[in-house]
């Protein structure tokens, strides 16, 4: 935590520690150290051993506050390029959040040993976009899908597609004129995938529905990597999707308006990991969370709640002795397709792998509508020691009177990496755009929003996960001793080939 952190302990729920403009500009970089004496620290052999029962209780809310507010105004730095804010990858507001995070760790520089790891992704901004009926009214609930390539305005008549659109024979039988949108149900396969096939069969733009009835907002996700013959794809609501196919049933011709400005590039960006300088350095504790922000909005949930977790757990846990050495990662690119984690994880030897004991991933700690939510881990189809990690996250909810809610351990953030590597996996989270199964309202209103903002925060969640967070830091970091053994033959487990392949649904961006 900064230094402005640790002051502001008047701050209350509905309060916020504002610092001027002048200091948010200064981390475009990371600043340069100039005396050590700055940053004095109680020397290591002097600390005391990290106890799990108690570490979690100096997590503390106005802490959680401040540095909310902190990355809002680094998004706002992206007001000229983007019109608003935003943290999306190579965007001033996220290239500002790596400098930030590099700060915060500058001032822990005696604890942690921090990397930088530079990668390229693919990039792509939607400038306008319009779906409407002839008659010039706009088709509710559409959004247009991030890394989608440009098309000019045209009026194409709407071919539904039957199945999923996910195989060339769902294409091969239709007959299709030269201004031609698909219109696809979700499902079975990557939106990328179904907007390529329609692109290679002559079609000029792609209409997505949605396949749950209960979604009330079209769908918002990534084509992930265009190719050549990738289109213009938009997404729509399960109602839209049916009246769409009503209006096919009744006119053959049933025809939409389309256009999209945008573009895809490939940007430079990076992944930050800490590592602790103590603790066995056979046996890591790993857990992440992504720095980046879709380009709609600041992204202050998602994830800008799990960056914030992490920093303050790192923060205080450099206050302690530890026996296990414990890996903090700061993932980029995870909302253009899990880009950051995966490269980190594809880049490791073998031995490097065998390391890791584990990996927990926290994306969204603080959705407002929100429920403590598990992933549902086992360790028959997860690599031994997933299923410990959920009982872990159980324990501590229904030890503290909370109740959870299990969700699908299926390739929606950034641990699929690591259990298609064999490395244990794991985590919790608040909500995204699903329903609230206690109320039925949307987990999180502002999800892939520009209302993710400060105010999209619930603190009793961001409260609670970050405590636990900082219980399953300090758990691990002090013991593995009841934990699993990682698998030793290396030939099975880290085989890309044989590794079991989890399809990935979007940790923001549901490519499913």
């Amino acid at each position: 935590m900064r230094i402005s952190t640790l002051v502001a302990t008047s701050i209350g729920c509905a309060q916020a520690f504002v610092l001027p403009q002048a200091f948010f500009d200064a981390f475009a970089a990371p600043a340069p150290v100039a005396d050590a004496s700055l940053w004095p620290h109680k020397p290591y052999f002097l600390k005391h051993n990290v106890d799990p029962d108690t570490f979690p209780d100096e997590i503390q809310l106005e802490e959680l506050n401040a540095t909310a507010l902190d990355l809002y105004h680094i998004a706002e730095s992206s007001n000229g390029t983007y019109g608003h804010p935003t943290r999306v990858i190579g965007s001033p507001g996220h290239w500002k959040t790596l400098g930030y995070i590099l700060h915060q760790f500058d001032q822990m520089r005696d604890y942690y040993d921090v990397t930088v790891q530079s990668f390229k992704a693919l990039n792509g901004k939607v400038s306008h976009y319009d779906l409407n009926y002839t008659n010039g009214e706009a088709v509710p609930s559409a959004q247009a899908f991030s890394l989608s390539p440009p098309v000019e305005p045209f009026v194409g008549t709407l071919v539904e597609i039957p199945n999923l659109g996910c195989s060339d024979a769902d294409f091969e039988a239709l007959e299709i004129s030269k201004d031609s949108i698909a219109l696809i149900e979700r499902g079975e396969c990557p939106f990328g995938q179904k907007s390529t096939l329609a692109g290679k069969h002559g079609f000029k733009a792609v209409v997505i529905y949605d396949n749950d009835p209960k979604s009330k907002k079209g769908i918002s996700g990534t084509l992930e990597k265009p190719t050549k013959h990738t289109v213009s794809t938009i997404g729509v609501s399960f109602a839209v999707g049916q009246k769409l196919i009503a209006g096919i049933e009744l006119d053959p011709e049933f025809s939409l308006f389309f256009y999209m400005d945008s573009f895809v590039k490939k940007v430079k960006t990076k992944n930050i990991i800490a590592d602790t300088k103590h603790g066995d350095p056979d046996n890591i504790v790993a857990l992440g969370a992504h720095t980046d922000s879709v380009a709609a909005g600041p992204g202050i949930n998602d994830d800008g709640s799990g960056t914030i977790s992490l920093l303050t757990v790192a923060k205080h846990l450099s206050d302690y002795k530890i026996n296990n050495k414990v890996r903090f990662a700061f993932w980029a690119a995870e909302e253009e397709g899990l880009v950051g984690s995966n490269y980190y994880v594809e880049k490791l030897s073998p031995e490097e792998n065998q390391k890791i004991r584990l990996f927990m991933d926290y994306d969204m700690m603080a959705s407002p509508n929100y429920q403590f939510q598990v992933y549902d881990a086992n360790n028959i189809d997860n690599p031994r020691g997933s299923e410990e990690l959920k009982n872990l996250y159980i324990d501590y909810y229904t030890s503290h009177g909370l109740n959870y809610t299990l969700i699908p351990f299926d390739g929606r953030s950034d641990y699929v990496a690591f259990i298609n590597h064999g490395i244990p996996g794991g985590g919790i989270a608040a909500g995204a755009e699903g329903i609230n199964t206690d109320n039925g309202k949307v987990l999180d209103r502002c999800y892939h929003e520009l209302c993710d903002d400060v105010n999209n925060l619930n603190w009793e969640a961001f409260l609670t996960n970050t405590q636990l967070i900082a219980y399953s830091v300090a758990n691990y970091a002090h013991s593995l001793k009841e934990f699993p053994e990682r698998e030793t033959n290396t030939s099975s487990v880290l085989s890309s080939a044989s590794a079991p392949k989890y399809p990935y649904k979007g940790g923001a961006n549901l490519l499913l």
